[in-house]
């Protein structure tokens, strides 16, 4: 295989900070006093205690067995309040420059804290907060151990953030297929990788090892009128930032149906008719990126291959599923 290939991805592969089985993030709160930001940030993920009524957690809405995502198009929060946006996939958060889908926050430490503040969500003041977890038989002792004071919002973001840098993944057919180790994509995956790169123009806006630049896209979801997120100009007041969204990275993607900050598409088959002819499904899109002026022309058996790609960045960890 050509030093090319294995240049592009020993970044992404030196990046693996703690692989977190399947089987452990499976599992509910636990007592077990954790030694380390990482295990205080897991068990933190899985628990309730950080939402007003103590019925809704992180994991919630962020489902380890489909790649830390929902679902549900909509997430629902304390008292079934119905979530604004879809819950994205949390993996391969590692090297991302910002968070949410307007890209509001740009460190993770402050992203974890706001579901849990936010009154949609988890309804939860931080100075409450503080207080239950330093009331608490484990988590009272568990930060004063890791951090060496008190339990407190600052280091309660940072355990929770440690634990989302552990969700890397890169142990797919497609990692194999680029090292030509076993394993590695099937010939339809491979054709559709192709169709990635070049016709269906997919590497425009999906690249880097995890597939985003983390920039932010008008796919053409906004019309003012039924689709009316203004998405990024939400956050900047721009007009070129309106209805345009963080691209998101595409690993393990085949596991996150819902999709688009919206949920409109139950499928990655959806999602591929889509952009093949994005007009077609929105045809009073206002403000789509020129890379979606005109139909991608592709075939029904362009479009097979392409998914099969698509399915190949699936981690071994959630390929079960």
């Amino acid at each position: 295989m050509c030093q090319s290939r294995k240049s592009i991805f020993s970044m992404k592969i030196r990046r693996l900070i703690l692989p977190v089985l399947l089987a452990s993030l499976l599992l509910a709160f636990s007592s077990t006093e954790p030694k380390d930001a990482v295990e205080l940030g897991q068990q933190l993920f899985a628990d309730p205690i950080l939402s007003l009524d103590s019925t809704v957690s992180c994991q919630s809405c962020h489902i380890p067995a489909f790649a830390f995502a929902d679902t549900a198009r909509f997430s629902l929060g304390v008292g079934g309040r119905l979530g604004r946006r879809n819950a994205p996939s949390i993996t391969n958060m590692a090297a991302r420059q910002h968070y949410f889908y307007d890209g509001r926050v740009v460190a993770l430490e402050d992203q974890v804290l706001m579901p849990i503040q936010d009154t949609v969500e988890m309804r939860l003041k931080l100075p409450e907060l503080e207080q239950r977890l330093r009331r608490h038989a484990v988590y009272g002792s568990a930060f004063e151990r890791v951090f060496g004071r008190k339990a407190n919002a600052e280091d309660l973001g940072k355990a929770l953030a440690e634990f989302v840098r552990t969700l890397e993944t890169s142990a797919t057919p497609y990692d194999r297929w680029m090292f030509d180790e076993p394993g590695g994509m099937s010939e339809a995956a491979a054709r559709g990788r192709d169709i990635f790169l070049e016709k269906g123009k997919c590497f425009s806006c999906h690249f880097t090892p995890d597939f985003t630049a983390d920039e932010f896209k008008n796919v053409g979801l906004y019309n003012g009128k039924n689709l009316n997120d203004v998405g990024r100009f939400a956050i900047t007041k721009k007009q070129d930032d309106l209805g345009k969204f963080k691209v998101p990275g595409l690993r393990n993607v085949a596991l996150t149906a819902p999709y688009m900050h919206n949920g409109q598409f139950r499928n990655l088959n959806e999602v591929i008719e889509f952009y093949n002819d994005p007009s077609k499904v929105v045809p009073d899109a206002i403000n789509r990126d020129t890379t979606f002026a005109k139909p991608l022309g592709l075939t029904a058996g362009e479009k097979a291959d392409l998914k099969a790609f698509l399915e190949a960045l699936t981690d071994d960890r959630f390929r079960m599923n």
